[in-house]
C-alpha cells in the first residue's frame, strides 16, 4: 500500500488491514462481509497478497510502543523505563500515562531506598540474613509477569520448549514428536499458493480432495503408507475456478467446501463467486451450476447420491439434480446469509443461518416442514444425529442446541460453552463401529479453546477436552467412533480417546488448522492448514 503522506493511512488503507486481518485470524464470514460493503477488492489499488501477514497487529503494537515512550519521556535521560499495561495504553489518554509512569518510579526509589537500609543494618549482624522469595504481585509490576511465565513452563512443556502466549513456530522435524508421532508417519501436501481451507477423503479408495483460497481445488492420489515428509508433486489433479482479475485478492474465499461422495466418482465444490460445479476424479469438469448470488458457504451429497445441497451468502438454500445438471429446488426462507446444511435423509434437510433460524425442508414441499427459533445470534453449525431423530445445532450465543424432532415432537437441551460455539459432530452409530451399543455423544468446539463431549441422552457433560490453547475450528471422529480429532487455532490437531478423554497424539501444522478429515478405514487423517499446505498422518494407537 502507499500513500502521499508516509505517517498517516487513508481510511481505505485502514479498511483493508481490518479485512486481512479479519481473514488472518479465521473470520472468514465477517472478513466477506466487510469486503463486500467496503468494496476493498475494487478500489484497493495495491496487490493486497503482498502485504506482510499480521500486518495490523505488528503496527498496533509500534503504535503502543510509541506512545509508552512517549509516556516515559523525561529530561533525566538516566531513568528507568516503566513498561505500561496494554490495556491503559489503549484506554488512558497521555497525561494518565504519565501519571501512571511518575507513581511507579516514586514506588521503585521508595523499594530502592527500603533495600538500602536493610542491607546496611544486615551488615552488622554477626549471622548471614535469611533471604526469601518474594511473593508474585497480585497485579501489575514485573513479578506477576514472572509469575505467568513459571505457570506457563509447568503447563505448556512442549517438545523441549516453553511455549508462551503465542505458538512459537517449531519445526515438526526437528525435534521429537510428542505422544509417539514419527516423522515418518506425516505426508505434506504441498502445491496450493493460499490458505487451505478444506480436505475430505473419498469414500473409496485413498483419494483426498482440498480446496483454498488460490482458487483451484486439487485431488491428491495418497499412497497406502505416508512415508515421506513431501509429495514431490506426483498424481495431482489441479482444478482451476477461475483466474484473479488484476489488482484483486485471488478470490481467497473461492475455496472447495464440498466432499468427494457415494462411489467416489464426483467432486463437488463451491466457492466466492456463487457457483457449484461438479468434477471427476480425473479433475475433469463435469458441469457448472448456476444460480446463486452470493458467496457458498456449505455443500452436502445425500447418501443416494443423486442431489447436493448448496447454502449461500444470498440467504438461499438449492437442491441441485446431478443426473440433469440443474437446480431443483431453491428454498428463500432465510433473513441472513446461510452458514450450514446437513440432509436428514436423501429428501429432507436442515439450514442455519445468520438469522438465528433454523428451518427443516424437504424437496417438493413450498414451506419449511419446522422450524426453530432458539438461538440468540448466528447459527454456524447444523447436524443431524445418525438415526435422523435428533438435529443438533450451535452458535455464536455460546450454546449448542439439541432438538428432538420425531413423530412431530419437540424436546430441546442446551448445552453451554463460554465463547462463541463453531462446530459441532456426532459421534458414528451403526453395525460397522464399535459403537452400536454405546450412548450417543455430540462433540462440540468452541472459541474457549474447549472441547466437549456430551451424553445427550441425559444432558450432561461427558468429558471436556482442555489441551487446546486458542479457539479450536475443526472437530472429527473416527469411523470407529473410538477416536476424536479436533483441530485448533494453535496448530496443532489432538487425537483424544473418546472413553476416557486421553490425548493419544499430538501433530503439529504450521498454521491454523481448518478443517480435519478421516479416511474410511480410520488410518489416516488429513487436515488443512492456513500455511497453503495439507498434512497427511498415519494414525496407529
Amino acid at each position: 500500500m502507499s500513500s502521499e503522506n508516509t505517517n498517516s493511512f487513508s481510511s481505505r488503507e485502514l479498511d483493508y488491514m481490518v479485512y486481512r486481518y479479519l481473514q488472518e485470524s479465521g473470520f472468514v464470514n465477517s472478513a466477506y462481509n466487510l469486503g463486500n460493503e467496503a468494496a476493498i477488492e475494487k478500489e484497493t489499488s495495491a496487490d493486497v497478497t503482498s502485504a506482510p501477514a499480521s500486518n495490523l497487529i505488528t503496527l498496533v503494537q509500534k503504535g503502543l510502543q510509541y506512545i509508552e515512550m512517549e509516556a516515559n519521556m523525561t529530561r533525566d535521560a538516566d531513568e528507568d523505563f516503566i513498561f505500561l499495561k496494554p490495556f491503559d495504553l489503549i484506554t488512558k489518554n497521555a497525561h494518565e500515562l504519565k501519571q501512571i509512569v511518575e507513581e511507579k518510579k516514586k514506588h521503585m526509589t521508595a523499594e530502592a531506598t527500603e533495600r538500602v537500609v536493610k542491607d546496611s543494618q544486615s551488615e552488622n549482624k554477626d549471622d548471614m540474613p535469611n533471604f526469601k522469595l518474594k511473593e508474585p504481585e497480585t497485579s501489575g509490576g514485573k513479578s506477576l509477569e514472572y509469575e505467568n511465565i513459571f505457570l506457563v513452563m509447568k503447563q505448556t512443556h512442549f517438545w523441549g520448549y516453553v511455549l508462551g502466549p503465542e505458538p512459537m513456530n517449531l519445526s515438526t522435524f526437528l525435534k521429537p514428536l510428542p505422544h509417539g508421532v514419527r516423522s515418518s508417519d506425516i505426508l505434506i501436501l504441498k502445491g496450493h499458493s493460499a490458505e487451505v481451507w478444506a480436505c475430505a477423503w473419498s469414500p473409496t479408495g485413498l483419494l483426498l480432495a482440498s480446496g483454498s483460497g488460490d482458487a483451484t481445488a486439487r485431488i491428491w492420489s495418497i499412497a497406502g503408507r505416508a512415508n515421506s515428509v513431501t509429495n514431490r508433486l506426483a498424481n495431482v489433479h489441479v482444478l482451476k475456478h477461475g483466474k484473479a482479475k488484476p489488482n484483486e485478492k485471488k478470490e481467497t474465499s473461492q475455496h472447495l467446501i464440498g466432499i468427494v461422495q457415494l462411489d467416489g466418482t464426483l467432486l463437488a465444490t463451491g466457492s466466492h463467486d456463487g457457483l457449484a460445479r461438479l468434477w471427476n476424479t480425473n479433475g475433469e469438469l463435469k458441469s457448472i451450476l448456476c444460480k446463486h448470488k452470493g458467496t457458498i458457504f456449505s455443500v452436502k451429497w445425500n447418501k443416494m447420491g443423486d442431489h447436493f445441497l448448496t447454502g449461500s451468502f444470498d440467504k438461499t438454500v438449492i437442491v441441485w439434480d446431478v443426473d440433469a445438471n440443474e437446480w431443483k429446488q431453491q428454498f428463500k426462507f432465510h433473513s441472513g446469509p446461510v452458514l450450514d446444511v446437513d440432509w436428514r435423509t436423501n429428501r429432507t434437510f436442515a439450514s442455519g443461518s445468520t438469522d438465528t433460524m433454523i428451518y427443516v425442508c424437504k424437496i417438493g414441499e413450498k414451506q419449511p416442514v419446522k422450524l426453530f427459533s432458539g438461538h440468540k445470534d448466528e447459527v454456524n453449525c447444523v447436524k443431524w444425529d445418525p438415526n435422523g431423530f435428533l438435529l443438533a445445532s450451535c452458535s455464536d450465543d455460546m450454546t449448542a442446541k439439541v432438538i428432538f424432532t420425531y413423530f412431530h415432537k419437540k424436546m430441546e437441551t442446551n448445552l453451554i460453552h463460554v465463547a462463541s460455539m463453531y462446530t459441532i459432530r456426532w459421534s458414528p452409530l451403526g453395525s460397522a463401529t464399535d459403537n452400536s451399543n454405546t450412548q450417543l455423544l455430540l462433540a462440540s468446539g468452541s472459541f474457549d479453546s474447549t472441547v466437549k463431549l456430551w451424553d445427550v441422552e441425559y444432558g450432561r457433560l461427558f468429558h471436556s477436552l482442555n489441551s487446546h490453547r486458542d479457539a479450536v475450528f475443526c472437530i472429527s471422529f473416527s469411523p470407529s467412533g473410538n477416536y476424536l480429532a479436533t483441530g485448533s487455532r494453535d496448530k496443532l490437531v489432538n487425537i483424544w480417546s473418546v472413553k476416557d478423554g486421553k490425548i493419544m497424539k499430538t501433530y503439529y501444522g504450521n498454521g491454523i488448522i481448518s478443517q480435519i478429515s478421516w479416511s474410511k478405514d480410520g488410518k489416516k487423517i488429513a487436515y488443512a492448514t492456513h500455511k497453503n499446505s495439507v498434512y497427511v498422518s498415519d494414525v496407529r494407537m
